[in-house]
């Protein structure tokens, strides 16, 4: 009990621990952002008419499909661990520009979500995807 105590106060952490956290973070996010992607991934190969924000002005499709590149492509390469700094800079884009232009106008309570991804995904752009991903795999096996 007295090391179970002890260690709930440590700020010690072991490079294991670290990179089980990274997992953690990498499929639990990865896999969320899913859900708001395959619902575009849809509409951007449905038959109805696009209606969808152009945010920065390249057209409709092109905003949407850029959207889809990085809330179903870059979350799948997320989770498997794969590119993650890529993968993790065009969400963190992604989530950035629905915080800030989307809904520049809106309370605060609409942009938290999309605040909240995007500061994981620039923890993520800086520390990479830890050992337990294909990034560290590829790693040794190029080294």
């Amino acid at each position: 009990m007295k090391q179970l105590i002890k260690n709930s106060f440590s700020a010690d952490t072991t490079q294991n621990n670290i990179s089980i956290a990274l997992l953690l973070l990498r499929v639990t996010v990865g896999g969320m952002m899913l859900t708001h992607g395959l619902g575009k991934l849809t509409m951007l190969f449905g038959n109805d008419p696009i209606q969808f924000a152009d945010p920065i002005g390249i057209g409709l499709t092109a905003s949407l499909a850029l959207a889809v590149f990085a809330e179903v492509f870059c979350s799948f390469f997320l989770i498997f661990g794969v590119a993650t700094q890529f993968s993790a800079i065009s969400l963190s884009i992604t989530m950035f520009i629905a915080a800030f232009i989307v809904h520049a106008n809106d309370d605060f309570a609409v942009k938290e979500m999309a605040l909240l991804y995007f500061l994981i995904y620039v923890v993520l752009a800086i520390v990479g995807a830890g050992k337990y991903s294909i990034d560290n795999w590829l790693s040794k096996k190029i080294a």
